[in-house]
């Protein structure tokens, strides 16, 4: 439910919080005083259209804020949403605000962080349903109606078996449709695997081979160079050149003199050690240059084979992946891909079976679940025009109705083919006529006014248990209708509100009496500049306004006021729930 709403700058309110309860909140006031103005800013903060001119006059921008508190259903549904866009801080409480800018640039915001308008839109149809000028009133979107009748109707068991029968077949669908298109292309496909697995299998490619390649590359390209320097190391290790003593002839000098030494002096066994040790690793670095060395040759023609195998490798790269391993599993899956289209017909045959199976079974739960709606769509147009009858429009009648439609392709249901979708077989449409001698119209298409809102109030006190939207709002609900139908909605308005919190702009005070929480909004003039307030009442503060709305401030006036308040809370009363 709504718990907080805050408006700044935003037409001619300059700041206005409002604190909300549950049960039905009435707003009273003058016309023009701003009432509408509330409910405007509501559907703005809900994803509405917000447009520069809304903003309050030499305001560089308007805010408006609102903190819901999520209970279950249509809570949960919110937290999911939030879950999902990594949004959700705070499980029992949801803050949404949006900032018109000057400019004609909007933000919104979903706990503090900035979201799309079309986010916020999601949410508010969870949160809220507005009976006015909206696009937020469920009951006008047709996509709506068979949730709703389902939710009246008790199905939720036959949802889920439909819902998994169609979540199913659906799958065996993709897989027939993919190797259907496998098929179809399987000539040509066959041959560009067949020749992708062969061009590289034919490599032979091993893991590794590449940085072998490489080093040897090296080697040949610079072996001129390298059969220099290992024979010059070569013979500083092992060459006596000018009488000069080579490297190790020096080593073993020393060695020797150590070793002397070490006779003398047993302190210096550990050099001689030392010593003895450097010597052997000399000549061990001897040997192993020598046959480095052997092993030189200048080779171009096994230059010539490594460039190309190298080259043969980084064209199978270009074409198949970065790295050896990568062109061995696309040949991998090429082969794999390959065997599926070799199998692709006796597989389709499989398929084809298990889907007429499938088909059979979705169009039987999909017949139950269509006759469970029925039999309450039935049941929800007498419950409906009973509740018309309430409102003094004993000759309105309310129809559900529910269509198939025929397709080749669609679900055996006895001697015929049905279309389906994932919601079922149906297609749901509530349909009106609001007057005795008129035909039955789509609801979407019935005129604005008093007799709308009257349908509306009927349609929602009958289908609240399935209807999960925790707020309501009806501006103006009161449209045409007089003081005797006014007290009636009150009546079936504070009913609503035992499930929903229920927000009513009025100006019957019939109504206004059924009232748990009462605000009256109202318009000042200060220093040239108009404002809008909004203070909740209580007391005599109430009686008093329900007096003025009665016509005069009058001392009858106020007793009317008071007996119309004494009425509600008897009707209240009689119910047990105050």
């Amino acid at each position: 439910m709504l718990a907080e709403l805050r408006i700044r700058d935003f037409a001619i309110i300059e700041d206005l919080t409002l604190n909300l309860g549950p049960g039905f909140v009435v707003f009273t006031g003058e016309t023009g005083a701003g009432k509408s103005i509330l409910i405007d800013a509501v559907e703005v903060l809900l994803g509405g259209r917000a447009e520069a001119t809304m903003i309050r006059s030499e305001a560089a921008a308007a805010i408006i804020e609102g903190a819901f508190r999520l209970g279950p259903g249509a809570g949960e549904a919110a937290r999911r949403v939030l879950e999902a866009e990594g949004l959700l801080e705070d499980s029992e409480t949801l803050m949404l605000s949006r900032e018109i800018r000057r400019e004609g640039r909007t933000i919104g915001r979903v706990n503090g962080r900035a979201v799309s308008v079309g986010l916020l839109r999601s949410l508010g149809e969870l949160l809220v349903d507005v009976h006015g000028q909206s696009e937020h009133l469920s009951l006008l979107r047709v996509r709506e109606h068979l949730n709703l009748l389902d939710r009246y109707a008790q199905v939720e068991t036959l949802r889920r078996d439909y819902d998994a029968a169609y979540s199913d077949l659906e799958g065996v669908r993709r897989e027939l449709r993919q190797l259907r298109e496998a098929e179809r292309d399987a000539a040509r496909r066959s041959e560009l695997l067949a020749f992708q697995v062969n061009e590289i299998e034919a490599a032979s490619l091993r893991p590794g081979e590449e940085a072998e390649l490489l080093e040897e590359r090296v080697r040949l390209a610079n072996a001129e160079q390298l059969a220099g320097l290992a024979e010059k190391a070569l013979a500083a290790l092992d060459e006596t050149v000018d009488e000069r003593s080579s490297a190790t002839d020096l080593l073993g000098e020393a060695a020797e003199a150590v070793a002397s030494l070490a006779r003398i002096d047993a302190t210096l066994s550990g050099v001689e050690t030392e010593a003895q040790a450097l010597l052997e690793q000399a000549g061990d670095l001897g040997r192993r240059l020598r046959v480095y060395r052997e092993g030189i040759e200048s080779n171009p023609k096994r230059l010539d084979e490594v460039e190309e195998r190298i080259g043969l490798i980084r064209s199978l790269q270009r074409k198949y992946g970065e790295t050896i391993e990568a062109v061995l599993a696309r040949a991998a899956a090429a082969r794999e891909e390959l065997e599926t289209i070799t199998h692709a017909e006796e597989r389709i045959g499989v398929l084809e079976k298990e889907e007429a199976r499938r088909l059979k079974d979705l169009g039987t739960i999909g017949s139950r679940l269509s006759e469970a709606r029925r039999a309450a769509g039935e049941e929800l147009g007498r419950a409906i025009e009973a509740e018309l009858g309430d409102l003094r429009m004993g000759g309105a009648r309310f129809s559900v109705d529910l269509a198939w439609e025929d397709d080749p392709a669609g679900a055996p249901v006895g001697e015929r083919r049905v279309s389906f979708g994932p919601e079922g077989l149906d297609r749901v449409e509530f349909l009106v006529a609001p007057n005795p001698g008129e035909g039955l119209k789509p609801l979407v298409k019935i005129a604005s006014g008093g007799e709308t809102s009257r349908m509306m109030l009927g349609l929602k006190g009958v289908l609240a248990r399935a209807d999960q939207t925790p707020s309501l709002i009806f501006d103006e609900i009161d449209q045409g209708i007089g003081g005797r139908v006014g007290a009636i909605v009150g009546r079936k308005l504070w009913g609503l509100a035992r499930d929903h919190q229920v927000l009513c702009v009025t100006h019957l005070p019939q109504l206004a009496a059924f009232g748990d929480q009462h605000f009256k909004v109202e318009k000042r003039v200060a220093k040239s500049r108009t404002t809008t307030s909004v203070r909740a009442l209580e007391g005599e503060g109430r009686i008093e306004e329900l007096a003025q709305m009665l016509g005069a401030a009058s001392e009858a006036s106020q007793r009317s006021a008071a007996e119309l308040l004494e009425q509600a809370g008897a009707a209240k009363e009689a119910t047990g729930r105050r």
